[in-house]
């Protein structure tokens, strides 16, 4: 992983500089996705395959799942990802505003103990820093096999001014997209008899002048 985590590695803007994620990229792609806790990596790389002209930015601190991406990315000779190997909110906090048109958030740890909910990654702090980053329009994934995480994510949510939930009818959430490649963790949960449940969001468009 050393030898190969510099050459895929998210370079962040000096001092207070905001980074474009577009200028990692060679060519730039036609757009940017940024998926947070990216596990096993398998989504990602699937993605990343499926989609050549996007460049995605996976971002996760657990090194065995990074290494495991790495060897993927290796292996498919995949040149359109790039890796954050840190905290999510510092790789937000430093990226240019509307740069991101897409984000999964997928199976993020449930944090299940009541005095533990405020380390859940949903929260308003950080759903502001995400519609500071996502382009106009820009869909927010989350997959949970968690009630108690669906709940907090939908609440949350909802109550959100940028974001707007597209779920129509049940299917919305009891379906994964059309695009959906499956994770292992979805594969766990699934033997395990917990379902899995799938939220989309928009980021409402912004009005005049506010970036």
């Amino acid at each position: 992983m050393q030898n190969e985590l510099p050459k895929f590695a998210l370079a962040l803007g000096a001092g207070d500089a905001l980074c474009d994620p577009r200028r990692a990229f060679d060519p730039a792609p036609a757009a940017v996705w940024l998926e947070i806790g990216f596990g096993g990596g398998e989504h990602l790389a699937a993605q990343a395959t499926a989609h050549p002209d996007i460049g995605f930015v996976g971002c996760d601190a657990y090194l065995d799942g990074v290494a495991s991406l790495l060897r993927t990315i290796t292996e498919r000779g995949l040149t359109n990802v790039r890796v954050f190997a840190d905290d999510a909110r510092v790789l937000i906090a430093s990226l240019e505003a509307a740069s991101v048109e897409r984000v999964f958030l997928l199976f993020p740890d449930p944090w299940p103990k009541a005095r533990h909910h405020k380390r859940r990654f949903i929260s308003r702090e950080n759903l502001a820093a995400l519609a500071r980053i996502m382009a106009d329009g820009g869909d927010l994934r989350i997959a949970t096999d968690h009630t108690g995480v669906c709940r907090w994510t939908l609440g949350h949510l909802i109550a959100h001014p940028d974001f707007e939930w597209t779920a129509r009818t049940p299917r919305d959430w009891r379906d994964p997209p059309a695009d959906w490649p499956g994770t292992r963790y979805e594969a766990k949960a699934r033997r395990e008899g917990r379902p899995s449940t799938h939220l989309g969001f928009i980021r409402i468009p912004r009005s005049a002048g506010e970036i």
